[in-house]
């Protein structure tokens, strides 16, 4: 279980093919601290330690990990957004987080408005009925607010979120360009909302 806020932005040193891929990312984590087996979710993706070393950790990713999450994702020189597991007692500062990527989007457009920008992006009619304005979603692990959703009829939806000075230097939101695959996950709510609905109609 996660959060959404990020606390470190790692970097992928290797990638090796094993029969699953495996990557080493290097991070600032003080690693003595976090043992193998445990969770960091990495741009939004769960993923279990497996060997670490002082400054780095390597996770191995299977090869449906790799069919439902952003092409490229997992390339060598990819920046990473981390984030360790949920602690009980810790401070719930985003959304409720599972680690699990429910769809792939792409930024339409990225425009500045004031001191932050505004990143357009397009999601399929899969997801669509998940994403509220003003509702919680998570863009590469980032925990974010909706400002707003356009419905495109039979195909999906754009939605608009402000990705602030802080976050951009805190996270890789602030690489956002057009074309750019993004791994999407929606509110736990409202993955349950849907399905109540579906299962009462």
């Amino acid at each position: 279980m996660f959060t959404g806020i990020i606390t470190d932005i790692g970097e992928i040193k290797s990638i090796e093919q094993r029969g699953d891929t495996r990557a080493t990312i290097s991070c600032g984590y003080d690693m003595a601290g976090v043992d193998i087996g445990a969770s960091i979710a990495c741009s939004g993706v769960c993923l279990t330690v497996v060997a670490k070393g002082g400054d780095w950790f390597a996770v191995d990713i299977s090869a449906e990990t790799v069919s439902c999450t952003a092409q490229g994702q997992f390339a060598g020189g990819r920046r990473l957004n981390l984030e360790r597991a949920l602690k009980v007692g810790d401070e719930l500062g985003g959304h409720i987080v599972t680690g699990h990527v429910d769809g792939v989007g792409e930024v339409v457009s990225v425009e500045p408005e004031g001191d932050s920008r505004c990143v357009t992006i397009r999601t399929g009619s899969d997801l669509a009925p998940y994403i509220a304005a003003k509702g919680s979603i998570t863009v590469d692990g980032v925990s974010l607010t909706v400002n707003g959703v356009t419905d495109i009829p039979d195909k999906g939806a754009d939605f608009t979120l402000n990705i602030i000075p802080h976050t951009a230097d805190v996270t890789t939101l602030g690489e956002l360009e057009t074309g750019r695959a993004v791994n999407l996950e929606i509110d736990v709510l409202a993955r349950y909302l849907m399905r109540m609905q579906q299962v009462r109609g």
